[in-house]
């Protein structure tokens, strides 16, 4: 019940009796002292009210704006973390069984990139949610997508799909860019030579994800401690690691280790790039600022600021294995998500 309710319930309870009572009082003393008493009572019922409203107000989620992070961080050894995830999982399948087998959250890393039709062997027996590919060209930091994927290998596939028609836009996006250069000097070649590189690794990665290439490099999946030993055991598998604090995939951030990195995490090489020109051209492309929005439907979810295609852009962020987390629903099939646009994301 609410406070005003209990209010106005006190009023039609207590006002008509207390009137009555006072006008059968008259003038004199004992109507003031009466009056009196009444004010008092009022205000002690109002003050009580309004204590026992604050005290039913319901609390909040204290958890909210807590990220949980799995995976690896720029800088970190990569044996060292596959050997930690290993000490991880053997806790975890030593711990007492009290009941029926807990179902963990758990990133799986491949040992190498893959297609989609050879990933349900490979996490057969554990519950996928999502998966993270990129398309592998040598020395480009190409960008990292993370596909919703409870079905496989259906819902990789129209993923990858999904992801091939946002790339042609952006190949289309980076050469009228081009196209609208004006001048002839060392800036407006640059800016012809920026826009042009863009459009050919956009180009490159459409034909990718349509072809369903071996870009499928890890997994986000949920099973009990002896199902992820299973999959941790497998040849295609570099590491599983369990996530037990977990609860909601909307408060976790994945972070997984690419298979060509074998020493430290770090960002490749970006050598097939343009070099920077006079006037500040930057030595990276981005993506188009306003692409069409596409219909909800499961494919992959990427973020980046935009950019203002009326001025240079500007270069690229500090290179971070850490992807922009998503938000699926917690602890339920993963729902569509539009494909959004984002500068390339930088790679471990």
């Amino acid at each position: 019940m609410r406070a005003g309710d209990l209010l106005r319930q006190l009023d039609r309870r207590l006002l008509p009796p207390l009137g009555r009572g006072l006008a059968r009082l008259g003038h004199g003393p004992v109507r003031l002292r009466m009056l009196t008493g009444v004010a008092l009572l009022s205000s002690a019922a109002v003050l009580v009210t309004a204590v026992w409203a604050a005290e039913r107000r319901p609390v909040g989620d204290p958890t909210v704006g807590e990220v949980t992070r799995i995976g690896v961080v720029e800088g970190q050894s990569i044996p060292g973390y596959v050997a930690s995830t290993r000490g991880e999982l053997a806790e975890l399948l030593a711990a007492p069984a009290t009941g029926p087998a807990v179902r963990t959250y758990a990133l799986v890393a491949l040992a190498a990139y893959l297609g989609p039709d050879r990933l349900a062997p490979v996490l057969a027996g554990a519950e996928v949610t999502e998966v993270f590919a990129r398309v592998p060209l040598p020395q480009i930091q190409t960008e990292i997508v993370r596909i919703p994927a409870a079905r496989l290998p259906g819902d990789v596939t129209e993923g990858m799909l999904r992801v091939a028609e946002e790339k042609d836009r952006e190949v289309a996006d980076y050469r009228q860019r081009s196209a609208a250069v004006t001048g002839s000097g060392d800036r407006a070649a640059g800016l012809r030579r920026w826009y042009d590189s863009g459009a050919e690794v956009a180009s490159a990665e459409a034909t990718g994800y349509r072809s369903r290439c071996s870009c499928l490099y890890a997994a986000v999946v949920r099973a009990d401690a002896a199902t992820l030993d299973r999959i941790a055991r497998r040849s295609e598998v570099r590491a599983v690691d369990p996530a037990p604090e977990v609860t909601r995939l909307d408060r976790a951030v994945f972070s997984p280790p690419l298979p060509d990195q074998h020493d430290v995490v770090r960002p490749p090489a970006d050598s097939q790039l343009p070099a920077p020109a006079t006037g500040g051209v930057p030595a990276q492309p981005v993506q188009p600022a306003q692409p069409p929005p596409l219909s909800a439907t499961p494919s992959a979810s990427v973020t980046a600021p935009p950019t203002d295609p009326a001025s240079p852009p500007e270069p690229s962020a500090a290179p971070s294995t850490d992807p922009s987390p998503s938000s699926p629903a917690p602890d339920a099939e993963p729902s569509p998500v539009d494909v959004e646009e984002s500068s390339p994301m930088a790679v471990p």
